[in-house]
This record gives structure tokens, C-alpha cells and sequence, in this order.
């Protein structure tokens, strides 16, 4: 099964009052390998962000991450989801929504999460296994970050 996920968004009318921008179900769900499925519910160009325009960044010109942007992601990670071991240049805020799953790091150390645990990626190569029954849901906000750098230097991003 994949994700259905109903998107809110907020602004404001031509008075300065808050309003709601759009409501509807999000249709850019996309499956990039066996067992995973997600959907980017928002995503900016720049930080600090701009609320007086759109602001927002189509689905389809988003990669993993944004340099100087944000992006909010939802996944969901089947039992048995295909592995993807990975590094992004950017510093990830996630927390588990639902289930549960193993976040594996390239030293070979797992830590065992789930729903209402919450992770700060920072640049590190890691991959998610689910080794559960259920569906893990992960809702992750990737802030364009700087390349690590260690004794001068960079770790690029991977996978």
C-alpha cells in the first residue's frame, strides 16, 4: 500500500488574515524502489523562507535535498524494503509517525526507533530497514546544509 497523505496549506487574503490556501490529497507520491513510497509535502527554495509568495517548490524539481532550501518528506518503509545506503548534504529533522525500523550507519551500529522517536541526521551515510511486520512511516525535514568536511575534507553525498 502506499502513502495517502491530505496536505493543508495556510496563507492569507488580501487583508492580512489567515486563511486557508489549499486542502486537498496529495498526488505526488512516487515509488523509487522496492518497499518505499513518499510524498514531498512542502518544499523552499531559500532560508529563511518567504511567506508573502508561494514559496513553495514543485515536487518535480526537488531531489533529495535543496541546497539552500528546505524539504519536507514523508516515507513509508515497507517490511523488507529494498536497502539504499545514502548521504545528503543537508541536515535532516525526522520523527517516526507510525511503527518502527532499524536506521543502520556505515560503522555497522543500528539503533532501533519507533513511533514518537525522533532523529537529527546530520550529514552522516545511513541506510533504514524495516524488519517489522507493519509499515514504518518517517515524516523527515532535510535543511540544506554544507558538505561535511574532516581534516579538510568534504563527504559528498551519496547514493
Amino acid at each position: 500500500m502506499s502513502l495517502r497523505l491530505r496536505r493543508v496549506v495556510t496563507g492569507h487574503d488580501q487583508h492580512g488574515k489567515a486563511c486557508v490556501v489549499s486542502d486537498d490529497v496529495m498526488t505526488n507520491v512516487v515509488q523509487k524502489r522496492p518497499g518505499y513510497s513518499s510524498s514531498v509535502a512542502w518544499s523552499t527554495a531559500s532560508l529563511p523562507c518567504d511567506n508573502s509568495g508561494p514559496g513553495f517548490v514543485e515536487p518535480g524539481e526537488v531531489g533529495n535535498t535543496l541546497p539552500t532550501g528546505a524539504v519536507f518528506r514523508i516515507v513509508r518503509y515497507e517490511p523488507g524494503v529494498a536497502p539504499r545506503m545514502h548521504r545528503t548534504d543537508s541536515t535532516d529533522y525526522a520523527i517516526v509517525v507510525s511503527g518502527e525500523i532499524d536506521m543502520q550507519l556505515d560503522d555497522a551500529h543500528e539503533v532501533h526507533l519507533a513511533a514518537g522517536d525522533v532523529i537529527v541526521q546530520r550529514g552522516t551515510i545511513h541506510n533504514w530497514v524495516n524488519r517489522g511486520s507493519e509499515p514504518c512511516v518517517i515524516a523527515f525535514v532535510l535543511l540544506g546544509a554544507r558538505p561535511v568536511e574532516i581534516a579538510n575534507n568534504a563527504l559528498a553525498a551519496v547514493g
